[in-house]
């Protein structure tokens, strides 16, 4: 049997800031769960084939145009699709228009009778200050409208929202966008959970070991805090504000990593 993994969306499932493979491209959650899926199979003689369609920096509705019409060709076992997060950190996002339009492309991907596989949002990267919580706040209500969303058409929810220990910046990178590497094999740990498998040694751990805080890190300064804090507006935040006002996106001119499916090997 051949199990068909297509993913879909923006720089979360394009696996930004993870470890990097032999083609130069991110690993990233996704990749992680398609290794797991082919372990999980291959003692029965089964194979695992997959796509990875996501580009970093799009917007929901440039998903649902420019994504889902090529996975939907694959005619894929199970499909995971994750937009809408970066309409989210746009201020001027109507959210009431943007979960409608979320309703009808999640509608979209079930309507075809494949598996799918949708997630909740991290609210915050370890941010306490006025900007994290107004993003919090949008986030959380878009977490409701996922979840909502997924109860009526069918789709598996990855509810990543309630695991506090993966608002820990330690799992994300410097950019407190993307999550480092440890944060997406968290991920990957969740993903697998939910299409049932349940070996420690693809999981990573035992059931549920992702939920899991890391251990109490060191007291910090309050001088070092600001130094980071001002290290990343200026490394971060003032280029993702340009970006904006020019009305470009990280994503311009990217092809996916991985257009075509593909047979996952384990051997590797």
């Amino acid at each position: 049997m051949t199990t068909r993994l297509v993913c879909v969306g923006d720089s979360f499932t394009e696996g930004m800031c993870d470890d990097i493979r032999a083609d130069g491209h991110y690993l990233g959650w996704a990749d992680r769960v398609a290794r797991g899926l082919a372990l999980t199979a291959a003692p029965g003689g089964g194979r695992v084939e997959y796509a990875n369609l996501a580009v970093r920096g799009k917007l929901l509705d440039q998903v649902v145009s420019e994504q889902l019409p090529v996975a939907a060709a694959l005619e894929p076992s199970i499909t995971t699709f994750h937009a809408g997060p970066n309409d989210v950190l746009r201020r001027g996002t109507d959210l009431a228009d943007l979960f409608g339009r979320y309703d009808e492309a999640v509608r979209q991907v079930t309507g075809t009778g494949e598996r799918v596989i949708v997630f909740t949002s991290i609210g915050r990267a370890g941010g306490t200050g006025r900007l994290a919580q107004f993003l919090a706040d949008r986030f959380a209500r878009f977490n409701g409208n996922v979840r909502e969303v997924a109860a009526r058409h069918g789709a598996v929810v990855v509810d990543l929202e309630p695991v506090e220990a993966l608002t820990d910046r330690r799992l994300w990178h410097t950019d407190r966008l993307h999550l480092n590497s440890a944060g997406h094999a968290r991920v990957a740990a969740a993903v697998l959970e939910r299409l049932g498998v349940e070996a420690p040694d693809i999981l990573g751990g035992d059931a549920g070991w992702w939920r899991a805080p890391l251990p109490p890190r060191p007291p910090t300064r309050r001088t070092d805090d600001l130094a980071r804090d001002v290290q990343w507006a200026r490394e971060h935040l003032a280029p993702w504000v340009m970006r904006r006002i020019r009305g470009t996106s990280s994503g311009d001119g990217r092809e996916p990593k991985d257009t075509a499916l593909h047979p996952v090997d384990v051997e590797k």
